[in-house]
């Protein structure tokens, strides 16, 4: 069970207000808001355990090095890796990616062998292909969806082929809420001998992600959409794989060692963190993890589904809404238009009301193009929003229709 008034009495930003009204904010597939525990996690260690990581002897190092090592295993736990040595630690989901795109298409892709992802990708599951399109020439394939928003798993087998390297494909739509079937989508790309890349930036706060269940090759988040802090993210990859793929970035932290005539490099995870890593940011993602871990996923999980159908039940009463994502699997995120009314005059209008969401093609153009709409009006649930907020959302919309 969620205790939402003690939740939401752990998130000092809840309480601000707006405009002079109280802040509702559903704008959580952006980004969420972090927990007291969280930001005290961050003080104590600038306070208290501040000393670059691995490579002191001293005892601060050695503190320090063992925070951001314990963090490395919170994660390794959280989405049940086989090894902490499967964890990297990232600047967030695209940096991840844009890791496995150079490195694991630098490995193994040539002139015209083929990446595919979905019609429904956020940017930064789009362009870093796009990029080693530039550079080696591979092709870049996209799997359709229906008009609700789901994915074609017939439509997306029979775009692999033999020269399939990659698969690269969303969990939980930012845009559409839709929840792939992940392990069906494994499933058929193993079934022809092709990796797959799951991003679950959307997804590990709303739901369990077991990626030992799931069988994916590689998997990214962000520690920014799970109640951590920003600029820290995570790469998952099976050590098969890890160990073959050359570093993205060179410099130290990387090395075994190092001659002007030759450079060997580290084992992993290190091989792919050069330089000094984000030590404090990792603590607190990892304080995160236990946050949420403590609560329960599933706890988190039924009470944001109860939430999204209240407030599709609620929607559905404003005189000429347009849902954009009415997948039957669907997580905490509704996308939506109103009539001709533009979704930057309605977010503009709502802002004004104290409510938070978010306007434009967020990060997804292309998807935007296939529904034919400039963009869409979204509003995104956490596990500390409430129906009486979901209310206040109704009353402003209904409000501002009569406006226009």
């Amino acid at each position: 069970m969620i205790d939402i008034t003690k939740i939401r009495s752990e998130f000092p930003i809840l309480s601000r207000e707006v405009y002079g009204k109280p802040l509702v904010y559903l704008d959580n597939a952006a980004t969420t808001q972090k927990p007291r525990c969280v930001v005290e996690k961050i003080q104590e260690m600038y306070y208290s355990l501040n000393a670059n990581v691995h490579r002191g002897v001293h005892f601060l190092s050695q503190e320090a090095t063992e925070a951001h090592e314990n963090a490395r295993k919170t994660v390794q736990q959280f989405i049940n890796a086989a090894s902490p040595n499967e964890i990297v630690f990232t600047r967030g989901t695209t940096e991840s990616i844009n890791l496995v795109a150079s490195s694991f298409c630098r490995q193994f892709c040539r002139e015209g062998d083929e990446i595919l992802i979905s019609s429904m990708e956020h940017h930064s599951n789009i362009v870093p292909w796009q990029m080693q399109e530039d550079i080696l020439g591979v092709k870049l394939q996209v799997a359709p969806i229906n008009v609700n928003g789901e994915l074609l798993l017939d439509e997306f087998e029979k775009k692999i082929t033999e020269r399939t390297r990659l698969v690269a494909v969303t969990h939980i739509s930012n845009v559409l809420g839709t929840i792939n079937p992940v392990e069906e989508i494994v499933r058929i790309a193993h079934k022809h001998n092709v990796p797959v890349l799951i991003d679950a930036a959307q997804s590990v706060q709303h739901a369990v992600v077991d990626v030992q269940q799931m069988d994916c090759d590689f998997l990214v988040f962000s520690s920014h959409k799970i109640y951590g802090p920003t600029g820290v993210g995570v790469l998952y990859g099976k050590e098969k794989w890890l160990n073959v793929i050359p570093p993205y970035q060179g410099g130290g932290e990387m090395i075994s060692s190092v001659s002007f005539e030759k450079t060997t490099y580290n084992g992993l995870p290190f091989k792919f963190e050069a330089g000094t890593p984000d030590f404090v940011g990792s603590s607190a993602l990892a304080t995160a993890l236990d946050y949420v871990s403590a609560i329960g996923i599933e706890n988190i999980a039924n009470y944001e589904h109860e939430l999204l159908q209240y407030a599709t039940e609620k929607l559905e009463a404003i005189d000429g809404i347009r849902f954009i994502g009415t997948a039957k699997n669907k997580s905490s995120v509704i996308s939506f238009l109103i009539k001709d009314i533009h979704p930057y005059d309605l977010g503009t209008l709502l802002d004004k009301m104290g409510i938070a969401v978010r306007t434009g093609h967020h990060c997804a153009e292309p998807l935007m193009q296939e529904f034919r709409i400039p963009g869409t009006v979204r509003a995104s649930i956490a596990f500390y929003n409430t129906k009486e907020e979901i209310d206040l959302l109704v009353t402003a919309l209904q409000r501002i229709v009569k406006m226009f």
